[in-house]
């Protein structure tokens, strides 16, 4: 990696983790800490509001933004990439929330790159089924607002089972979208197809996370079970 980028990556991670000491910045870009400070002197030199604190770390001005962004042609691929899987592989909030980071992020490249950049990698398109995006969209929501769903659910066997569930997050298996919930009827915690729910209600009424039912564990069973 280029020095300025060094330079650069260092300035952002001050900004977002600051107050940060030496130390913990030389774990984070791999360098040693005699040249995190010799990078600090480089950036105070050039410029940046950059200050150290006994005890506590360095920090930049409260009022210092960063410059425009400058994206590498790696980094643009892995957002343009990132941007189109989940415009067609999600629900219409977050595509929309995609397309307008897209939108931001043109706004501020050169206009060289805007002109001459051309994506080499693609993911294939598997927009789900108008259907299944619906639902994935009521999922999406009502994990962000805790909300309890009432879903009318088709088995592997072809059987339908009525299930109130807590739902707690939203996983993609190469193909398939699965909701990772907490299960009343079962008291434990499921995993059900987003293609298998025939119908779903969002009831607005809300669930308490508790030392049980919370996504941490949720994670923590799937790989216990998995183990």
């Amino acid at each position: 990696m280029r020095k300025a980028d060094k330079l650069f990556q260092l300035t952002n991670l001050i900004r977002v983790k600051q107050p940060i000491t030496a130390d913990e910045i030389a774990g984070e870009l791999g360098v040693s800490v005699r040249t995190i400070y010799r990078y600090v002197d480089d950036l105070s030199v050039s410029g940046i509001p950059i200050y150290g604190t006994r005890g506590i770390g360095y920090q930049l001005h409260e009022n210092y933004e960063l410059p425009p962004l400058n994206l590498t042609e790696k980094e643009i691929d892995a957002l343009v990439l990132g941007i189109n899987m989940v415009s067609t592989w999600t629900g219409d909030s977050l595509s929309e929330g995609a397309q307008s980071l897209a939108n931001k992020i043109e706004s501020v490249l050169p206009k060289h790159v805007r002109n001459e950049y051309s994506p080499i990698v693609y993911a294939p398109d598997l927009s789900i089924r108008e259907n299944e995006r619906e639902v994935w969209g009521q999922c999406y929501d009502a994990i962000k607002k805790r909300y309890v769903l009432q879903i009318l659910y088709r088995t592997p066997d072809g059987k339908r089972t009525d299930r109130k569930i807590f739902p707690l997050g939203l996983f993609y298996w190469g193909g398939k979208w699965t909701l990772g919930c907490w299960c009343s009827l079962r008291g434990d915690y499921r995993d059900f197809r987003l293609d298998r729910i025939i119908e779903i209600i969002v009831t607005k009424k809300t669930y308490e996370t508790t030392d049980v039912v919370n996504l941490q564990a949720y994670m923590a069973s799937v790989e216990k079970s998995s183990s």
